[in-house]
């Protein structure tokens, strides 16, 4: 049988790197092939594809050119040439045979290496690589991230953002984050806030422009009381988002603190910046006050001052697509919308409860959260249990999803690991600054006077009934406070009591 190529090229290495090669480029067109007619891709088909196959099959034409080489020193050893190399003569139909193939494959291989390279760097870019290629770790940020107000905005949008260099940041930081995640070294829950992430003016900005932020914006709240009729109270207020444009208008508002004639900068004392202690402002005419801790030690104010950051949007929205919400709202949320039935007692009290508990995986809390809500009713109210039993499963099947929508045990994910800066009432927040207790040498002190950022218009309580002012009015608690609302932190009763050491 008369053979195509040269001799050198019918060795075992070569053959077998053919064999290789071969294989690898028939997977490669039958992935592409099949992620073309299906309708929901698979992200482990795109790196197979495009990054791990390529990779093989370019391993295999080395051992073919490898074998023939060495095939070919093979035959001269030990015999004197002047010519080290192999002659290639073109009127000799086998050798132009082979470089017309070699020539042509090594082309396309050229071409498909490109084309793969760009759908590697394309894969690498897209919300599934970044929220289920590293299995069960990111499973909490992907799963928050698909509920959120972002949902539709890709993760390199606002991790990455455009540019060559942030975009090398980015993959050089990734390839550690692969290696922890291959060798099993990676914290639990995953560390925030994220280091030396690009500045919210080109990301969130490219968006949401600062300079139109205007007037207020109206929230209305629904609270349920935590006692046999889950009495329902409820708030409306306006929000002071606040007007931030510098054409003569005065700044106020929220949004004060981005706003272009204002700079203001503060000291941490925790990676996770919940302590402040030192904030400086820096006024549009270059002048600045500098307000300190009142009931910080001074040697942790000063210590502080060493690596001051300039506030942005994600100081207060550092959580605008990763969202953990409290089980407390939560279930207000599920009893106002009809999700779990008012009418059940207690089960404001019992829906909280069985969230809070800890459990080994998503499957034990299933398990345990209907056992908590069943047993509950079978033993303090048995005629209800048997009449509504169907509601009491609906109740079960609500507070299931919501504990599978923001519990992750396995990663330690839940809100009480995850700070949310906005607001006031779980988190310390804005009162992280706003409160009562941080003052400059001037005698100025950053207020905590609930005014200076929200009006209420509307509130229902049981002690008050219903009540309404456009002008506002003071807040009203729920229930009987010893102390003016003034004097402590709604984090002292509503916020986390013991947060769950993070690895550093």
């Amino acid at each position: 049988m008369k053979r195509k190529f040269p001799d050198e090229f019918y060795n075992p290495i070569s053959v077998a790197g053919s064999v290789i090669a071969a294989i690898c480029a028939g997977l490669i067109a039958f992935l592409i092939i099949l992620e073309f007619f299906t309708k929901e891709p698979k992200p482990y088909m795109g790196i197979i594809a495009f990054i791990i196959l390529p990779s093989i099959m370019i391993s295999g034409l080395v051992l073919i050119g490898y074998g023939a080489y060495r095939d070919y020193i093979r035959k001269k050893t030990g015999i004197v040439r002047g010519k080290h190399l192999p002659v290639i003569d073109f009127n000799d139909p086998v050798k132009r045979r082979t470089i017309i193939v070699f020539t042509a494959g090594t082309i396309g291989l050229l071409v498909g290496s490109a084309f793969g390279s760009f759908k590697a760097y394309e894969y690498t870019d897209s919300d599934e690589f970044c929220g289920t290629i590293c299995h069960s770790v990111m499973t909490p940020e992907y799963t928050a991230y698909k509920d959120s107000p972002h949902s539709r905005v890709g993760c390199v949008k606002c991790h990455i953002g455009s540019g060559a260099d942030w975009f090398v940041r980015a993959k050089i930081s990734g390839s550690y984050q692969m290696y922890s995640v291959m060798f099993n070294k990676y914290s639990r829950p995953i560390p925030t806030p994220i280091e030396n992430l690009r500045p919210a003016q080109q990301t969130c900005e490219q968006c949401h422009w600062p300079k139109h932020f205007y007037t207020e914006k109206k929230l209305e709240r629904n609270y349920y009381l935590p006692d046999e009729n889950n009495s329902r109270e409820s708030m409306t207020m306006l929000v002071k988002i606040g007007q931030s444009k510098n054409d003569g208008g005065v700044a106020s508002g929220i949004h004060w603190h981005v706003n272009e004639a204002n700079a203001v900068f503060y000291g941490f004392s925790d990676k996770r910046r919940q302590s402040i202690p030192y904030i400086k402002w820096v006024k549009k005419d270059g002048t600045e006050e500098v307000f300190y801790a009142t009931d910080v030690d001074k040697s942790v104010i000063e210590k502080s001052k060493e690596e001051l950051r300039r506030m942005d949007c994600i100081d207060c929205h550092n959580r605008p697509s990763h969202i953990y919400r409290e089980p407390d709202m939560e279930v207000n949320h599920a009893i106002s919308t009809g999700a779990i039935d008012a009418s059940l007692p207690y089960i404001k009290t019992v829906a909280v409860d069985a969230l809070e508990k800890d459990y080994r995986d998503k499957a034990e809390a299933a398990n345990e959260i209907t056992n908590t809500i069943r047993t509950f009713y079978a033993g303090n109210y048995p005629g209800i249990s048997k009449q509504k039993s169907v509601v009491i499963d609906s109740a079960i099947a609500a507070v299931q999803r919501l504990y599978s929508r923001n519990y992750f045990p396995e990663m330690k994910a839940n809100w009480k690991n995850y700070p949310n800066n906005i607001g006031h009432l779980y988190y310390d927040g804005c009162f992280r600054c706003h409160d009562g207790k941080h003052k400059s040498a001037s005698g100025n002190v950053i207020g905590n006077k609930c005014e200076s950022c929200h009006t209420i218009i509307a509130q229902e309580t049981a002690r008050i009934g219903k009540q309404s002012n456009v002008s506002g009015m003071p807040f009203t608690h729920p229930g009987e406070l010893s102390n003016s609302v003034l004097s402590q932190k709604c984090t002292d009763c509503h916020g986390v009591k013991k947060v769950v050491a993070v690895k550093e």
